[in-house]
């Protein structure tokens, strides 16, 4: 058994953060650990409040899972201050974890502020530790300080983040309207494009806690960054295409849709 740490914010409503990365990583096949580092006020119409924990607690979670369990790999979501960031990123230099998948959260799609400003130099300090980085296009934007219009700009956008130190980084295209495709900038400076395809859905809750979370669960496994993402996108898009509804705004994807079919659950 694999065995796979999240660092992320607690989602009220399950669709996203600590709750989601659970969800995708025992989809996966792997055991699911969890750090919180905030708990959010949130349902599906949006976020309402957010609570930080304190750095004492969070590095204390850190370092007792290290001591007790060989960690295969770890994804990092929702740290919302700069304070939070060099905790986390002192205590996984310390523990020396390894394949750390970074998803640099920022604002949410309701659009409240995960990340305060303040925090992004922060940020940009941490990437180094990350195997590979996802931020979405929006998310790029704010960290190389360069608009993106369209895939030339989605690549070179990958090489300023790149420089920063961390290995490889996946630029998300999910938020341009005419092309949806990722892109894979690797360690040796390959660029893989992972076409996408768009649903006509509005319930994307969490789709990128849900894609890094699958990728770290292939990185445990023994998958390459190319592999691990190319079956991360597999899985997400399947669960996008098999998002339901609940409550009155942005629904969750199905992280379980094999379970649910053969369950029977009409899920719809």
């Amino acid at each position: 058994m694999k065995k796979v740490l999240t660092i992320a914010g607690s989602d009220s409503c399950g669709g996203a953060g600590i709750q989601a990365d659970l969800k995708a990583m025992s989809a996966q096949g792997v055991y699911g650990m969890s750090v919180i580092t905030a708990i959010t006020a949130q349902n599906s119409m949006g976020v309402f409040a957010v609570e930080e924990l304190s750095k004492g607690i969070i590095e204390k979670q850190i370092e007792v899972v290290y001591e007790d369990i060989d960690v295969d790999a770890v994804k990092v979501g929702m740290l919302s201050s700069a304070e939070i960031i060099d905790t986390v990123s002192e205590t996984l230099k310390r523990v020396k974890a390894k394949n750390i998948v970074i998803d640099p959260v920022m604002i949410s799609k309701s659009g409240y502020y995960l990340l305060k400003e303040d925090a992004i130099e922060s940020l940009k300090r941490f990437i180094v530790c990350g195997k590979i980085i996802t931020p979405n296009i929006p998310e790029a934007e704010a960290i190389s300080k360069i608009e993106i219009k369209n895939e030339e700009d989605m690549i070179e956008a990958a090489k300023i983040i790149k420089k920063l130190g961390v290995k490889n980084v996946l630029v998300k295209g999910g938020h341009r309207e005419d092309n949806c495709t990722d892109i894979l900038l690797t360690e040796t400076n390959e660029i893989i494009k992972y076409p996408g395809v768009r649903f006509e859905t509005k319930n994307t809750h969490g789709t990128g806690c849900t894609l890094s979370s699958a990728i770290a669960s292939y990185l445990a496994k023994g998958d390459s960054v190319e592999g691990a993402v190319k079956k991360g996108k597999e899985y997400i898009s399947k669960a996008i295409e098999n998002s339901f509804q609940i409550g009155n705004g942005v629904g969750p994807i199905g992280h379980f849709i094999e379970i649910y079919n053969r369950a029977g659950i009409d899920y719809k």
